[in-house]
């Protein structure tokens, strides 16, 4: 099963991803895509860890390529965050990368190796404003993606205001 949950900043998308897969005890890994930059971003690094520890979750950081990680067949899976990963493969090596096709393509070996993923996004471009090519490029690249994972989620939820929203497909939340 594939779910998507997507909201705004700090709507309580990362608390609804962690309740879906919080029965689940054996092979539940974290699938982090920050990179860290910072003294603070390492702190909140360091904190996060620990509360997915004691929520038994195995972190994996993987800031891009997530075909690469290596779990078991029949995982759970909580991808955080789409917005991170984009950002983090187009982006890289100093030059701009339009990363849609590569990224939904990883998607589906990771899928491939899970019994659930959970995939955690962002609304990006809903303001109106016109900002610089390189940012429109990551909203437009953003946009795409995340309408290709919806068309090909079991399940999708809106988190508002800290309430989850279903979109599409029946779950209890």
């Amino acid at each position: 099963m594939m779910i998507l949950i997507t909201g705004g900043s700090k709507c309580g998308k990362s608390s609804q991803a962690e309740k879906l897969l919080q029965n689940i005890s054996e092979n539940k890994y974290y699938l982090a895509t920050m990179k860290p930059f910072g003294e603070d971003a390492q702190k909140a690094i360091i904190r996060h860890r620990t509360m997915r520890k004691a929520k038994n979750f195995i972190t994996i950081e993987q800031y891009t390529d997530i075909d690469k990680i290596q779990i078991p067949v029949h995982s759970a899976v909580l991808l955080e965050c789409m917005g991170n990963l984009c950002a983090n493969e187009m982006f890289r090596d100093d030059e701009i990368f339009y990363p849609v096709e590569k990224i939904i393509r990883n998607l589906k070996v990771l899928h491939s190796m899970t019994d659930m993923l959970v995939i955690v996004t962002n609304e990006v471009g809903m303001d109106g404003i016109t900002y610089s090519s390189e940012t429109m490029q990551y909203i437009s690249a953003m946009a795409e993606l995340n309408q290709t994972i919806a068309q090909m989620a079991d399940a999708i939820i809106e988190c508002v205001c800290g309430i989850p929203l279903i979109i599409k497909g029946e779950m209890s939340c």
